[in-house]
């Protein structure tokens, strides 16, 4: 049951199923790269190097993007911002596809991080005003999800699309940037003179407006020390899950072995665990809710679950192609990706007026570590001709980032108690 003066439950779920959406759309014009990169690299005769500064240059700009569009969303209504720079960055997609060199291509990857930075701070801004604290982990493990989803049939698109032909890696650019206006008309139709858009229950307001100084002083320490913490889980997430994301192609194909074919589809099966992964981490956080953990304990445990399935990269060295391999991947698909709804849910216990500045500030910091790393990885492989000992060590970095959640997150308090969308 809805409270009064609140979206309508079934509103709101429907809402989360178009971040799922966009965030489909997202993945898919981001790793249209990563499937086509042989043969971009063979047609504009790319090292892995130069492979590698593409992906560096995206990062770069989705981190300045980062911090531009999270200040701006917590000004503009996400509304109407949220449409334009996912107009935007399909544009830069189809672009892509007709680009002559490495310069061109370089251009376009800067152009589609920048913009595609905006997804994020919208999306999470979104999830905040219309689900209640108990339910953002499952409502930003539905938003996640479409990551998976993009990442799974991202392939499946470009193994139809694909020809004998090394061009014909264009085609699906072109095809999957126009996905992008089709998303634009069903956000419009669906928040359109939506007066009760926001909610704002008591919990998620920041509290303290009307408190004494020391106790504003302490609240504030509290989100800087919350920063802090999770300044070294946003690092240690995104290293392993971006440099699996872009290199996880190249190993398959140059590495083990695999054909193109047998690559896409692998890829295709790896992002599906990627989203059951992410799903369950959700599921999980509101099932152990239920059964009397804290919000925050029950994240936390999730987390560190998912921290200890991306480990299991360290036995890649060991592994010849075969089943060994794939399950070892497909088992840190499913952690690497259920990191992130517990990391967001936490970002949004930070601050409520200003979600997007931590968020952005925070994906900022993240872009702008893993993005060299990109480099360094490229280059290690042209001067080593193996990917197995990078692959192996990023797995292991989110228990990093589980033992400073363990060791230093603390509870906040709120101000009251707040009713969930669904009347809980």
């Amino acid at each position: 049951m809805t409270a009064p003066g609140q979206p309508p439950t079934a509103w709101i779920w429907g809402v989360c199923g178009l971040l799922l959406l966009a965030s489909t759309i997202n993945y898919m014009d981001r790793q249209t790269l990563a499937n086509t990169a042989t043969r971009v690299k063979q047609e504009l005769e790319l090292r892995n190097e130069d492979y590698g500064t593409l992906d560096a240059g995206f990062g770069y700009a989705f981190a300045a993007g980062s911090l531009i569009f999270g200040v701006i969303a917590d000004k503009v209504d996400v509304r109407w911002l949220y449409p334009l720079v996912l107009l935007v960055w399909s544009a830069a997609g189809i672009v892509t596809g007709y680009v002559q060199d490495y310069t061109q291509l370089l251009g376009c990857r800067v152009a589609l991080g920048f913009f595609e930075a905006g997804h994020w701070p919208c999306a999470l801004r979104t999830t905040q005003q219309l689900l209640a604290a108990s339910h953002r982990t499952l409502g930003n493990s539905v938003l996640q999800s479409g990551t998976s989803i993009g990442a799974i049939v991202t392939p499946l698109i470009v193994l139809a699309l694909l020809r004998e032909n090394v061009g014909s890696w264009r085609r699906p650019f072109i095809v999957i940037g126009a996905i992008g206006l089709v998303w634009v008309v069903l956000w419009l139709a669906a928040v359109f003179r939506r007066p009760d858009w926001q909610r704002t229950p008591a919990l998620d307001r920041d509290d303290g407006d009307d408190d004494s100084l020391s106790d504003r002083a302490a609240r504030r320490r509290q989100a800087a020390a919350r920063i802090a913490v999770l300044a070294v889980v946003v690092v240690t997430i995104n290293i392993t899950w971006h440099l699996l994301r872009v290199w996880l192609p190249l190993f398959l194909e140059e590495g083990r072995g695999y054909t193109e074919r047998q690559r896409l589809l692998i890829t295709a099966v790896y992002n599906g665990f990627t989203d059951v992964g992410c799903l369950l981490a959700g599921a999980a956080t509101v099932w152990l809710h239920h059964r009397g953990w804290g919000v925050s304990r029950a994240r936390r445990a999730v987390f560190v679950l998912c921290a200890l399935a991306t480990a299991a990269t360290v036995a890649i060295p060991w592994l010849p192609r075969g089943v060994l391999l794939l399950a070892v991947l497909f088992v840190t698909a499913a952690g690497s990706l259920g990191l992130f709804p517990c990391y967001y849910a936490f970002t949004q216990e930070v601050s409520a007026r200003h979600q997007g500045k931590v968020f952005g500030a925070l994906s900022t910091l993240a872009w702008v570590t893993v993005s060299p790393l990109q480099t360094l990885f490229g280059r290690y492989v042209d001067q080593s001709g193996a990917y197995d000992r990078p692959m192996a060590v990023v797995g292991l970095l989110p228990l990093l980032g589980a033992a400073v959640l363990l060791l230093w997150w603390r509870e906040r308090v709120p101000a009251a108690p707040a009713s969930a969308p669904d009347g809980e």
